[in-house]
């Protein structure tokens, strides 16, 4: 196991138990929630039953990145406007840095050409849901757990559980249009739509995050004409999180990420086995 930063990036990298084969490359990106690190979603979603590389990226704004006021920093700029302060910025920095430090892991790892597959939790969802779209050609299979999928439900739903009224502005509503997945279906089947798998909580928010699920994967199941390359799976037992709080280090596997990882597992083992040239 490798850790580091590059290109000002936190990362964990496992290489794959056949070190000396090519073999295919996951990039993931954690939760906003526990677990909030690269190195604790690692531990929560280790992705163990696959013989590639799986590479763990630390999102802006979290982990060694969180503001100079810390955890307090972070929910003050949330409570203060959640869109514009936090899931805007995260993402959009996010996937903006991901093509420097894909080129930069590449060359320091002698990674195989290939497609590769994306993985998220939450907001991390989110950024692996841009990234499939925006490189749609790249990527072999997505997974997509607890996956924030369209912001304007989530903030519906926080302002039902907080008693709170989010003052949409156009600014937010662009961030709100660009991380609308069902909306934004047709970009994934534009050009042939990459297996996708998504797995929710059975006890998560579902207003915020069960029904999203549901309508995206409805939407890509009807705008794609060839087999179908989308799944959705709730696990009992699982809420949001993925891991006890405080979600910053390493903890042992709960038995509901356990599950999560063995569907993204499988899911990767299946449709990356012959993405490597």
């Amino acid at each position: 196991m490798y850790q580091g930063t590059i290109e000002g990036v936190p990362y964990l990298a496992k290489p794959p138990a056949r070190a000396n084969e090519p073999a295919p490359v996951v990039f993931a990106w954690h939760l906003m929630d526990a677990p909030r690190t690269e190195a604790a979603f690692e531990a929560a979603l280790p992705l163990s039953g696959i013989d590639a590389w799986r590479v763990y990226l630390g999102l802006p704004m979290c982990g060694a990145r969180t503001p100079s006021g810390g955890f307090d920093e972070i929910m003050q700029l949330g409570m203060e406007d959640a869109v514009t302060n936090l899931y805007g910025p995260i993402t959009e920095r996010a996937v903006a840095e991901f093509a420097p430090v894909k080129e930069a892991l590449r060359d320091k790892f002698a990674f195989a050409d290939g497609t590769i597959g994306v993985m998220g939790g939450s907001l991390g969802a989110a950024v692996a849901a841009l990234v499939t779209a925006d490189q749609i050609a790249t990527v072999g299979a997505a997974v997509l757990v607890s996956p924030l999928l369209q912001v304007r439900a989530v903030v519906a739903a926080m302002q039902r559980v907080y008693g709170i009224t989010y003052e949409w502005t156009a600014h937010s509503g662009e961030i709100g249009n660009t991380l609308d997945f069902v909306a934004r279906a047709g970009d994934f089947v534009a050009a042939g739509c990459p297996p996708v798998r998504i797995v929710v909580g059975a006890e998560d928010d579902a207003e915020g995050f069960i029904e999203p699920a549901e309508k995206f994967a409805a939407a890509i199941a009807a705008r794609y004409g060839g087999e179908p390359t989308v799944d959705l799976h709730r696990v009992e037992g699982m809420g949001h999180a993925l891991a006890e709080e405080p979600g910053l280090d390493p903890a042992p596997q709960l038995p509901h990420a356990a599950r999560a990882d063995a569907l993204a597992a499988e899911w990767f083992a299946r449709h990356l086995r012959h993405a490597v040239s």
